[in-house]
């Protein structure tokens, strides 16, 4: 069996722990730059305001509600995110946390211990969300099943519906059928808008439906094994375990960076430092995982909303890095601010920038030197290269700088590249923020990660 937990309107809930005067109002959290509704209370939801709706479309209907406006604080959503997956992790055998308020649970096998203690695993659930509830403040809901897919389905339905008290356990085939009765195609997990346009069009219209196709309809319409998968996870037969987390502990593949800005940038230096920015911190992961990467990628956007502007909307530039793959800020960035050169058009106005770290790998792997590069004399071979290292990378420097940040936070220490001039919406008193950085009007204290910010308890 699985369990599939996942916390209910996660930003709007961590608002609401160290804020509970909010408990029972609207309230809504917007994205990176205050423009969209990323998370909704229960009382916006009864609005009618979609997910990802423009706040400056539904800014007048919540303000007649009397809605609380929150801007995106992804430092307390993260520290907020770690404290619910560690009390899961000391419940559970095993778990995969599958994004920042959602982790699969393995719950094989406890069913035959659970008897003389807490019964079946529908109440195991409803411990875990006790448990959650009582040591972080966070609700939950539990979808427990056979497989992954029905325990997403589970869980889909233990939020719609409030009878089932934030759990469903689908133990058996009779709740399993009853369970994909409920759910429409275009709600199962793994179908996309296009794929439910494609089944519904086909005669396809729940879950059940598709739960009902052949293998080999599955393979020829669905992608192949993939489709034949799915539909035999609805069926009840698991065909994947639990992965490795993304929740840092899995390496990626590519490491990207980007960001829309607070407000149109005309300025060179000002968009250097924004791509800087991004490029830190992409680095910053790399070097996490301990990876080197072979290819860097920046690009930078216009708004191709604005009516006065033409196409192309965005250009990106790509380089195979010709010192061999390196994880160091300083190299990265003297070919970063070279792309960045070539993309730059005068007198345009941009709205995003980003970078991508691609060909990842580890190091010591008998990475590949340029035909022009000079052979180590024997002397450096003894010296691990020094002479390589201080020409390309210095990994000592750059273990410093991580160790530095991660004690003092982020941005403590960093290239003075990254400096902009500042806009002036700093308060007095308070530094201004950077000329990229997005508008966060509304932001609340980051009450667990900034000891200025811890609450005082009178």
């Amino acid at each position: 069996m699985f369990g599939l937990v996942d916390a209910n309107n996660f930003y709007v809930s961590c608002e609401r722990v160290f804020q509970p005067r909010y408990e029972k109002r609207a309230v809504v959290v917007l994205s990176n730059n205050d423009g969209n509704v990323v998370s909704r209370s229960a009382e916006v939801k009864a609005l009618g305001i979609p997910m990802g709706a423009p706040y400056f479309e539904v800014k007048e209907l919540l303000k007649a509600h009397n809605a609380a406006v929150f801007s995106s604080n992804y430092a307390l959503y993260g520290s907020m995110s770690a404290r619910v997956m560690y009390c899961l992790a000391q419940r559970v055998p095993a778990l995969e946390i599958y994004s920042i308020d959602e982790a699969f649970l393995d719950l094989h096998g406890l069913e035959q211990h659970l008897t003389p203690y807490l019964g079946r695993l529908d109440e195991l659930a409803q411990t875990l969300r006790a448990d959650v509830k009582r040591r972080t403040g966070i609700p939950t809901c539990v979808g427990v099943a056979p497989t992954k897919t029905l325990a997403k389905l589970a869980n889909r339905l233990a939020k719609k519906l409030p009878e089932l008290d934030g759990v469903l356990y689908l133990d058996t085939t009779e709740r399993q059928a009853w369970a994909l009765r409920q759910v429409a195609v275009g709600d199962v997990w793994g179908i996309g808008r296009q794929y439910a346009a494609k089944l519904t069009a086909a005669g396809i219209d729940s879950a059940s439906d598709l739960a009902r196709v052949s293998e080999a309809w599955a393979r020829k319409h669905l992608g192949g094994v993939v489709g034949a998968r799915l539909v035999q996870e609805l069926q009840g037969q698991p065909c994947t375990g639990l992965h490795p987390s993304e929740d840092g502990t899995l390496d990626r593949q590519s490491i990207s960076c980007s960001r829309t800005f607070g407000r149109p940038l005309t300025e060179y230096s000002n968009v250097l430092a924004a791509v800087a920015t991004f490029l830190s911190r992409a680095a910053e992961k790399l070097r996490a995982q301990e990876d080197l990467a072979h290819v860097l990628t920046v690009y930078i956007s216009k708004n191709r909303f604005d009516p006065h502007v033409l196409p192309p909307y965005s250009r990106s530039a790509t380089l195979t890095l010709p010192s061999g793959p390196t994880n160091d800020t300083t190299v990265l960035l003297s070919y970063a601010s070279s792309l960045l050169r070539r993309l730059w058009e005068t007198g345009t106005s941009y709205h995003k920038a980003g970078v991508v770290l691609d060909g990842l790998e580890a190091p010591g792997n008998g990475q590949q030197l340029t035909l022009f590069s000079p052979s180590p004399t024997p002397a450096q071979r003894e010296n691990k290269g020094e002479k390589e290292i201080a020409t390309t990378s210095r990994p000592a420097l750059m273990a410093s700088l991580d160790a530095l940040n991660q004690r003092f936070g982020r941005g403590t220490v960093r290239l003075a590249t990254t400096l902009s001039a500042p806009t002036n919406s700093g308060s007095a008193g308070s530094p201004s923020r950077p000329a990229w950085e997005g508008k966060a009007q509304w932001r609340s204290p980051a009450f667990t990660t900034r000891l200025e910010d811890l609450l005082l308890v009178n």
